[in-house]
């Protein structure tokens, strides 16, 4: 029997962004979108044009790069959102409009301040409005999960009408169990008429931990379209992990009715560019990603192992990309091989300047450590020294000294738009000491929220890859550095951070979730 084919929707860069401090440039989000492509995602959401002139140019600059994929902008439904997401996604060969209106009475009367019938009404105007832009256009119900089973019917059976192609039904607040999702999709697909004409998708949310079972439930009654992100990555507690939906209908082909796309081998290094540019670290027994999901500590699983792989296994370890992370490079690799292999990162790198300074940073790199692997081409070039542009502040010379007993001593010299400025302070431990060092010059006035560290690959040699989230005003930014000294990349993640809360204006969010 010939399987159905399950869209993979994913929404990295639009849902997964909404995570405290995960925005990305749009240099990164152009990484994203090819690996994303190259992973054969059916359909990459680049965000929400209306949000932001920044997130309005990163969605118009991916669709220019993205040839295979559809490439889908965010839009509520009125017709100023709706133009901006249409112009955004012109260039793509492929593209769609994705509207939403509210449907559960409290966000109906709590936030719309609408009746029904008006929510009716302003979701086929929205459906006209982005017909004028492209024939693919997706309609949500927001808050779907909490909504009348009879209105749903109502408005969907309007929309379909109307010419939307794909409806979603998003568990925006992460509330359904399988079984009455379900039965929610199931009764949808019996009742709206013309159902049999659209595409059904799903969006669930991470509130009880059940956004991959409610996605797959759906799955089985009939949706044909799941909305995820790469490590589950979003607000909250996140959305469905892409890989764990792809991986089980993957292991599971004899329950379930659908296949996708997906090129698995390329799971691993999407989980793994996502982690690094967004700061937010994959917990080691995570699904599919996490560093100790194939790995095998306890003697008789090890033993089984041996004998017989899939005695404990039921997966390949080389099948999600596992094994990808060969070494790539070393001190003794030229300009081309370079260039090279970032182009196979999906990297372009637009002026001979940029290249110029990449391939310097890297050559500094290959000196203080042999060995370079794609990880750590990722975060060099996450690196905000790659664009000496957008660097306000940044670091010049540093001398820390931490000895037994005395107290840990830092002395810095920072560049502050162009001028130098030295700075000195004492602290509990040498990072404390950096830290106030700076703060002692530049008084930025915000609040450290996480200091995090993880290593980028094995070894005592290993770049340590440290997160800085910082809040001030209202604004939430993740920072990131790394280096072979994790004290020196404590302080260009300090920066970096610093760097955003300069340089990034603060942009609308449309809604909690879809």
């Amino acid at each position: 029997m010939k399987k159905d084919q399950l869209i993979i929707f994913d929404t990295t860069l639009r849902d997964g962004e909404q995570s405290p401090g995960a925005s990305m440039t749009k240099d990164e989000k152009i990484r994203v979108a090819r690996q994303l492509e190259r992973m054969r995602v059916d359909v990459i959401e680049a965000g929400f044009a209306a949000a932001s002139l920044g997130d309005f140019d990163s969605i118009n600059s991916i669709a220019q790069v993205i040839r295979e994929s559809t490439v889908c902008s965010l839009a509520r439904a009125n017709e100023n959102d709706i133009r901006r997401a249409g112009e955004a996604i012109a260039p793509a060969p492929r593209k769609r409009v994705h509207t939403f209106i509210a449907t559960s009475p409290i966000h109906m009367e709590k936030k719309l301040r609408m009746t029904p019938d008006q929510v009716v009404e302003q979701a086929v105007k929205a459906i006209g409005w982005a017909r004028e832009y492209t024939d693919d256009v997706e309609f949500s119900a927001e808050d779907a999960g909490r909504s009348d089973i009879d209105f749903l019917c109502r408005v969907f059976e309007a929309v379909i009408k109307a010419g939307a192609t794909t409806l979603n039904v998003p568990d925006t607040v992460g509330y359904n169990v399988p079984g009455q999702y379900a039965e929610t999709i199931r009764q949808l697909i019996e009742r709206v008429p013309g159902s049999d004409k659209v595409v059904w998708s799903v969006h669930c949310h991470n509130d009880l931990g059940l956004a991959v079972a409610n996605s797959l439930a759906a799955v089985m009654a009939g949706a044909r379209q799941v909305e995820c992100t790469v490590n589950g990555l979003g607000e909250r507690a996140g959305n469905a992990s892409l890989e764990e939906v792809v991986m089980a209908v993957r292991t599971r082909a004899d329950i379930f009715p659908v296949e996708t796309r997906i090129d698995a081998t390329q799971i691993v290094p999407a989980s793994k560019l996502i982690s690094q540019i967004t700061g937010y670290p994959v917990q080691p027994n995570k699904a599919i990603v996490g560093a100790n999901a194939f790995a095998h500590e306890s003697g008789i699983h090890q033993d089984g192992v041996l004998k017989h792989r899939e005695t404990y296994e039921i997966m390949r370890a080389e099948d999600v990309g596992w094994s990808q992370n060969k070494l790539v490079l070393g001190k003794h690799s030229g300009r081309n091989a370079f260039k090279s292999r970032l182009a196979e990162l999906g990297v372009v790198l637009e002026s001979e300047e940029a290249l110029n300074s990449a391939f310097a940073k890297f050559k500094e790199l290959a000196d203080k450590k042999h060995e370079i692997f794609d990880e750590d081409l990722q975060a060099l070039l996450s690196d905000e020294a790659v664009t000496p542009e957008t660097e306000h502040y940044k670091l010049t010379y540093s001398q820390v000294t931490s000895e037994t007993g005395e107290v840990p001593l830092a002395r810095l010299t920072l560049s502050v738009g162009g001028e130098e400025k030295k700075a000195e302070s004492t602290g509990s431990g040498p990072v404390d000491a950096t830290f106030k060092a700076i703060e002692s010059v530049l008084n930025s006035g915000s609040e450290l929220l996480l200091y995090s560290v993880n290593n980028i690959t094995s070894g005592t040699d290993a770049q340590g890859d440290v997160t800085v989230r910082l809040a001030k005003g209202g604004r939430v930014v993740n920072g990131s550095g790394a280096d072979t000294d994790i004290v020196i990349a404590s302080v260009k993640a300090y920066l970096n951070a610093l760097n955003r809360l300069h340089n990034e204006p603060a942009k609308l969010n449309p809604q909690e979730g879809v």
